[in-house]
């Protein structure tokens, strides 16, 4: 049994507070991606599960034992990193054997076939008397996983170990770790900075801030019901759009646009006067100017001018400027079908569905209203 267990986990460096009061439960053989950006405190919150790091304050526990002050070899974890970390003056053989021979109760025998048989399961059974020097990068990430899985813990801790892969050989990688996962049911950690791997891998992601826990859920939670505008706009690609502004007697008044509000928005909103609409780039709605040319714009349709498509083969990433003496600068950014191809200083009409749109406190980043789901859910129960 892997579960793991973190109790107002705190700690610092000095002044610095690089983790804070984090409080987290993952599931035996749950895989928990813990993401957030450069410095949020993700790979110091693994330091400490694997005994790398001691809490300043707080408890952690692996299996209902408490880890505070156990030694890292002693907590029954394996570690991945992201620089491989092979001894390069051995073979692929003796790196994966490396950590079984550490341990007691394994005949030479015994050793060598379990290097065989995980050899065999990562596809490197070829590779054994090889030395690290004359692998590829993915091949060295599968020894360093071997080397990681031929001890059979109880808990894997990855930290960011497709970095450093180029994205083809990354995105394939993404794939096998999930199956291996699957095979191995074993608990696993694992850190990104990367919210593509964070969305397809996890059972669940913990997103991070400034070392604070933001929200921890399903990846489609997360993505359609963000607790704050931080997961709101971190977890996305196109990320959210986000527009400042302040309530009116039908709703909203933003920088560049005013939009009325429906009853659930409106009552969702609150009283605060200080709000930010959340509008992600796939709920836009994005129509050439001349096929409504002779039609008056309806409540949430608004004239905009296009500045950059970026063309990704199955989609466009549309770039929205102002029309009509607007700055000269983005303001809104829309997906659209790959065969939907809108030029650069092209007049369009977008339109924003209330259903699809989000609300957010703009004092404390807060979300006041998400997105409607219902319909969504009723066609995927159908």
């Amino acid at each position: 049994m892997g579960r793991i267990q973190l109790d107002h986990l705190t700690k610092r460096f000095g002044d610095t507070v690089a983790v804070e009061d984090v409080t987290l439960d993952v599931d035996d053989s749950e895989f928990l991606v813990l993401v957030g950006p450069s410095g949020c405190g993700k790979s110091t919150t693994l330091r400490m599960i694997a005994g790398l790091e001691s809490p300043t304050t707080g408890n952690l526990y692996i299996d209902g034992d408490h880890m505070n002050y156990r030694v890292p070899q002693n907590r029954d974890i394996a570690m991945v990193f992201q620089d491989y970390a092979l001894y390069p003056h051995m073979t692929v053989r003796e790196n994966v054997r490396f950590g079984l021979e550490e341990e007691e109760g394994y005949t030479d025998d015994e050793m060598d076939e379990r290097v065989e048989a995980v050899a065999t399961d990562l596809g490197i059974e070829d590779l054994l008397d090889r030395r690290p020097g004359e692998l590829s990068g993915g091949q060295q990430q599968r020894v360093a996983l071997g080397r990681a899985i031929v001890r059979d813990p109880e808990v894997f801790l990855m930290d960011e170990p497709l970095a450093n892969l180029d994205a083809k050989l990354r995105s394939q990688m993404r794939a096998e770790l999930q199956n291996l996962q699957d095979d191995l049911d074993v608990t696993t950690v694992y850190v990104t900075h990367n919210q593509t791997e964070a969305m397809t891998m996890g059972d669940r992601i913990a997103v991070l801030n400034d070392g604070r826990l933001q929200q921890v859920g399903e990846p489609l939670e997360l993505y359609h019901e963000p607790a704050n505008r931080f997961v709101a706009g971190f977890i996305g690609e196109p990320m959210m759009n986000f527009i400042r502004g302040h309530r009116s007697d039908e709703g909203f008044v933003g920088d560049f646009l005013a939009y009325s509000f429906d009853e659930r928005l409106e009552a969702a909103s609150g009283k605060g006067d200080d709000l930010v609409l959340g509008i992600r780039p796939e709920a836009i709605d994005v129509r050439r100017a001349a096929d409504t040319a002779s039609t008056a714009l309806g409540d949430h349709e608004f004239r905009m001018t296009v500045t950059v498509t970026e063309t990704h083969g199955n989609q466009n990433v549309v770039h929205l400027a102002q029309s009509d003496g607007a700055p000269d600068h983005d303001v809104l950014q829309a997906v659209t079908d790959g065969m939907h191809v809108v030029e650069s200083g092209e007049s369009v009409v977008i339109t924003i569905d209330p259903d699809r749109v989000h609300v957010f406190d703009g004092t404390s980043g807060d979300a006041l209203c998400n997105r409607r789901l219902e319909t969504e859910r009723e066609l995927t129960q159908v």
